[in-house]
């Protein structure tokens, strides 16, 4: 690949800042970004990304400093800039060529150029099969490959893309990423911003942004080098008390001048926990020293690098002050679980708190949910994972009882039957992936009338109003119309609303969407608050990090559930073998291994190529003797573990290819390249 650093620079700023009246959103800020590279975007909420991204677009001008893209004014170079902004920029009600054509028109692409460009991004978006279909008809993940099609039509030099990934599901936004690196082997140079941290590790090189200013500045190997920290990763039988126990020490450590910090970070996951350390033995000892001081079990501990997340995590709470969180005022709830058995649902003694035995769901001759079987407990978090499209919304709404199962039985906090009714409604809290609360009410309106819903008792609504306003940072404002709020505090505001009540099971379709990484991380702290306090939550996600907050996960394909298991279960039984290979020729070797191997089993990662191999050991040296046989110098390969999201790639594609029997493309390449 090659080196970004030695390229002309297509946009140069210098001293960069814009004010809107007395906020400065940014704030004399300098960069570069050179040609044919994938440049990122990183940080909360309000810092300053998408201001950034229409001063280089030309939408906005700047208040003060110096921006140069192409070599010229942002304004003049419009034409050679492809902008992709957060909300969907297409026209529903046309087609997928119409939108084509009525951006080109706006580009001055016509006549055999258009239609050449139509056909050849819609045949790389894989859209071609169907130019007709209306655009409102697409999935989320086809509409972003369309608007990045309407971007490309005007062959800009330049393409900015503004959060374009999320609500995508992870097969989509792999898809997409590769696209944008085959764009980008073609001479586009792409900004990118997003608020998901495992995409930011495909970027050549990142700023982390935060109110207006650059904090970090490298590539995702220099960040994390530059952390200057270890990851532990600690596993015990009773993980809640090992937490209880690093956060009180982390805590000491912190408020303690002068003194060694050990414990820099704990964070809670599903079934582990992770734990950035300056010494790794020094921090292995101490883990091991507090565990035995507590009476609790040896715990397990292994290392593993840094996240971009621990980098992000670690740079703003450098900045930020650190504020004590006051917790949801709970009340102690008496849970009258039945003790009938239904045959139905097997023998157990105990129904969990949402249980389901071979549900299915048909609509028409479509069958949606195919002979879905799980159990959730009180207490427990389970992630149900899937593509888009592949019932994992039409389970949850039979799960909370909203549509009737065509087939099978279950039970809902004990109950069987009935489970509509208004009583058992009063147990049960539900997010979904759109915002539910009144545009047209103000904050504070939509809060009381979902008190008044969900007959919150009048002695606690006052207090449990301004604890959600407490942690959705919007106390204060709770005048404004929840409409206008941005996309991250209206998520937040939503999952309040949806705990006002203090469910006996909670429903969240998605909550933390469009959440920056230091928000979503202190939405899943209250979410494990719940939990611990005995709600049974069922959640679905896209971002795939945030699924070790699970204790359990389920992986659902074309309606049925095809794998289930914590996050490490599910890891460590992953079949086959991740390897990272470091290449010379990063685009050839992408393409020569795409003809060669299945699609989902080759993606690029900044500088790296991900292949996975069912059995490395013989696969692993044809491979490399194929690449160096096309002239592909390999530097460096090793071993690496799988991320949930690669799992989670390789479960859906090996349970497709085994439901609609797919037939595989040719085994990896042996030596001298043959094909």
């Amino acid at each position: 690949m090659t080196n970004a650093l030695l390229e002309p620079e297509i946009v140069r700023a210098r001293g960069l800042g814009k004010s809107y009246g007395a906020l400065a959103a940014v704030k004399g800020i300098d960069f570069e970004i050179r040609q044919g590279e994938i440049f990122g975007l990183i940080g909360p909420d309000g810092a300053g990304k998408t201001t950034t991204f229409h001063i280089m677009g030309g939408v906005l001008e700047k208040n003060s400093g110096e921006i140069a893209v192409l070599g010229g004014s942002p304004r003049n170079m419009r034409l050679s800039i492809g902008y992709l902004t957060q909300q969907f920029s297409l026209y529903l009600d046309l087609s997928l060529i119409e939108n084509l054509r009525y951006v080109a028109g706006l580009r001055d692409v016509t006549g055999r150029l258009f239609e050449e460009r139509a056909a050849r991004y819609l045949k790389l978006m894989d859209l071609d099969r169907f130019p007709n279909r209306l655009a409102g008809q697409l999935s989320g993940g086809m509409k972003q490959k369309l608007a990045l099609c309407c971007a490309l039509v005007g062959d800009p030099k330049l393409l900015l893309l503004d959060e374009p990934t999320t609500g995508v599901d992870p097969v989509s936004r792999r898809e997409f990423w590769d696209l944008l690196s085959r764009v980008c082997s073609e001479g586009v140079t792409v900004a990118v911003a997003t608020p998901y941290l495992d995409e930011a590790e495909r970027c050549g090189r990142l700023i982390l942004m935060h109110e207006g200013r650059i904090l970090e500045e490298g590539s995702p190997a220099g960040l994390k080098e530059r952390l200057g920290m270890h990851r532990l990763e600690v596993r015990s039988g009773k993980l809640h008390e090992m937490e209880k126990v690093l956060i009180e020490a982390q805590s000491l450590q912190a408020k303690s001048n002068g003194a060694e910090r050990v414990l820099f970070d704990v964070q809670t996951f599903g079934d582990r926990l992770d734990v950035l350390v300056p010494d790794l033995e020094q921090g292995r000892a101490l883990v091991r020293q507090l565990s035995q001081k507590a009476g609790l079990s040896e715990p397990l501990l292994s290392e593993q690098e840094p996240t971009l997340e621990n980098v992000f995590v670690a740079r703003l709470k450098h900045d930020l002050p650190e504020e004590e969180q006051k917790p949801f005022p709970f009340v102690a709830v008496n849970r009258e679980l039945s003790e009938t058995n239904s045959p139905g649902l097997g023998n157990s003694a105990k129904y969990g708190a949402i249980e389901a035995s071979a549900v299915s769901k048909r609509f028409g001759n479509f069958q949606a949910v195919r002979s879905v079987s799980l159990r959730v407990e009180y207490g427990e978090i389970y992630g149900l994972l899937g593509a888009n499209g592949a019932g994992k919304t039409t389970t949850i709404k039979i799960l909370c009882g909203l549509i009737k199962p065509s087939g099978g039985s279950m039970a809902l906090c004990g109950q069987v039957s009935d489970l509509r009714q208004e009583s058992l409604r009063q147990k049960l809290g539900y997010m979904s992936q759109k915002f539910t609360l009144y545009d047209d009410l103000t904050i504070r309106e939509n809060l009381e009338f979902y008190c008044g819903v969900y007959c919150v008792p009048e002695a606690l609504r006052k207090e449990r109003i301004a604890w959600v306003l407490r942690s959705s940072e919007l106390t204060g404002q709770e005048g404004l119309l929840a409409g206008k709020l941005p996309g991250g505090w209206k998520q937040r505001l939503s999952f309040g609303a949806a705990v006002l009540h203090q469910p006996q099971v909670l429903f969240l379709d998605e909550p933390t969407s469009g959440v920056d990484p230091l928000a979503r991380r202190e939405m899943w702290k209250l979410i494990r608050d719940f939990s611990r306090q005995g709600t049974a939550i069922l959640v679905t996600t896209h971002f795939l990090e945030e699924a070790e907050n699970c204790n359990n996960l389920g992986f659902m394909v074309a309606g049925e559930l095809v794998a289930e298991g914590s996050p490490s279960r599910i890891k460590e039984e992953q079949p086959g073998t991740l390897y990272e290979l470091v290449c010379d020729d990063l685009q050839g070797a992408y393409a020569r291994l795409k003809g060669q191997l299945e699609d989902w089993r080759t993606s690029m990662f900044a500088d790296c190529l991900h292949v996975v191999l069912d059995d490395g050991a013989s696969e692993l040296p044809a491979v490399l003797s194929a690449l160096s046989a096309e002239g592909v110098k390999i530097r460096s390969h090793r071993q690496v573990p799988f991320s949930l999201e690669d799992c989670f790639i390789s479960i859906v594609q090996r349970a497709q290819r085994a439901h609609f029997d797919i037939a595989a493309k040719p085994q990896p390449p042996q030596s001298g390249g043959q094909k």
